[in-house]
């Protein structure tokens, strides 16, 4: 394999650069088989390693995916644009919809490995909701999957003498999700922080998320604040970095 002297791209980075112009340019449509190894041994004149590690970049930058004993292909999915400011509006929950209509359209979601518990929550979470050290939070766990494609992982947590006795305890918080049970409550969720980062995933966020090896993650903590400032929920959401595009619509 060549290296990186006298100014020269390895070669597997020139194969892939050539295989993603070729995927740009509609040479290869989403759903097409890639070339294999064999086929880029050949055609490159190169060793199988090279031809693995140049197929493994595009599966990385998320343009191509592997399939298990059939090869390598161009990715179907579509990224998920995330309307950061539209899906919070009180428009969305408010009247009935879910958040997330804001960003789906017509696209499949289908929420799952849901988890509604009463536990102690981490110091960091106490610190931002106000609550005692020791004191129990509703811990709200699920995993978002779109187009069957697994997307995000989310972990809300709030006060649980706030919300005892509420759907917001259950599995199905109905209508408008969390946001319209808490404004039933009177606790109206009057404004948002999100606070974004990314990180590489732990070995269960890979799992849960079925990311390829070398994929990303970015984390937003987002808290609802409801009158007086007053903190009434904090979720942590882990989303696949391929999966999504983040954008952020608002006027000077």
């Amino acid at each position: 394999m060549a290296t990186q002297g006298s100014g020269r791209q390895p070669k597997y980075q020139r194969i892939a650069d050539e295989l993603r112009e070729a995927i740009q340019a509609g040479e290869y449509g989403p759903g097409d088989r890639l070339p294999g190894e064999n086929d880029l041994m050949a055609t490159y004149e190169v060793a199988r390693m090279t031809a693995r590690q140049a197929l493994g970049v595009l599966q990385n930058e998320g343009l191509a995916e592997s399939r298990k004993g059939a090869g390598v292909f161009v990715r179907t999915f579509k990224p998920l644009r995330r309307r950061g400011i539209q899906r919070l509006s009180r428009d969305q929950w408010g009247s009935g919809r879910s958040i997330w209509s804001a960003d789906i359209g017509d696209r499949t979601l289908v929420v799952d490995q849901v988890q509604v518990t009463e536990e102690a929550a981490p110091d960091r979470i106490n610190q931002v909701l106000g609550i005692e050290a020791g004191a129990s939070a509703c811990v709200r766990s699920r995993r978002f999957v779109l187009d069957d494609k697994p997307v995000l992982l989310s972990t809300s947590y709030l006060p649980a003498d706030l919300v005892a006795g509420s759907a917001i305890t259950q599995e199905d918080t109905g209508p408008g999700g969390t946001y319209a049970r808490l404004a039933e409550l009177g606790y109206k969720p009057v404004h948002f922080r999100e606070e974004i980062r990314s990180r590489m995933p732990s070995q269960a966020e890979a799992s849960r998320l079925q990311l390829s090896t070398g994929t990303p993650v970015i984390m937003i903590c987002r808290t609802a604040f409801a009158d007086e400032g007053r903190p009434v929920e904090v979720n942590e959401m882990v989303l696949d970095a391929n999966a999504y595009v983040l954008e952020y619509d608002f006027d000077a």
